[in-house]
């Protein structure tokens, strides 16, 4: 999928808060919104080589979105809304693990849960969870990167979603240098342990890496799981 505008090359100054860049374009101080409410902690680090995107809005209160970031000659997107907007077009585009089904729906609620899409083959369905990914350490992308509750409630959920078909996890690694993904036990011990029960009761699991461009973003190939 194409960038709405193309990005703007910017140099972060700090993070007041999760959802706050403050960045250097063009020589003045501007506010950006981050669109992700994950740490990052190894990405928004002052001078980082950042890019935003104009955006407009009544009720925004900045005037741009910081969606890309240059980390060691890796280009990163950030943005934890685009994994299912990617997932969609490669399923349009008959993605493999989804051959034959097209999305029905987006934002499918299902028991206490909305999750993100509804795919169909006209007689049978997929419950679909996409989760961006963002950290990866050593070839091996990491997720979650700060606790999350509701992932571990998403994962419950895809178990309960099996009586009517099937239910997927997609960990969508939003940059092209992981070799595998692994859930980040460390941090998160909760949402580990819904996974590989949600795995272990039939709930299917994929991992993505994608190829990110000051042009496009999409769905690249997919990687091993490795939920040892």
């Amino acid at each position: 999928m194409k960038h709405p505008v193309p990005p703007q090359s910017a140099t972060l100054v700090k993070r007041p808060n999760r959802f706050l860049g403050v960045v250097n374009l063009n020589g003045n101080h501007v506010e950006a919104f981050i669109p992700n409410p994950g740490r990052m902690h190894e990405l928004m680090v002052p001078s980082t080589r950042v890019y935003v995107i104009p955006r407009e809005g009544a009720h925004r209160k900045t005037k741009f979105d910081l969606t890309l970031v240059e980390y060691n000659d890796t280009l990163v997107s950030i943005d934890s809304r685009l994994p299912n907007h990617m997932l969609r077009e490669a399923i349009d585009e008959d993605l493999p693990e989804f051959e034959g089904y097209r999305v029905e729906r987006a934002e499918p609620t299902f028991h206490d849960s909305r999750l993100d899409l509804k795919l169909t083959d006209g007689a049978n369905q997929i419950l679909l969870e996409a989760k961006s990914c963002t950290l990866v350490v050593d070839g091996v992308a990491l997720f979650p990167d700060a606790p999350t509750k509701r992932g571990a409630r998403h994962m419950n959920t895809l178990v309960k979603a099996l009586e009517l078909g099937r239910a997927a996890a997609c960990f969508v690694i939003q940059r092209n240098d992981a070799r595998e993904w692994r859930p980040n036990e460390e941090m998160d011990p909760e949402f580990t342990a819904s996974l590989r029960n949600a795995v272990e009761n039939g709930v299917e699991a994929y991992a993505f890496i994608c190829d990110i461009n000051l042009d496009t973003v999409s769905i690249l190939k997919r990687v091993p799981i490795n939920l040892d």
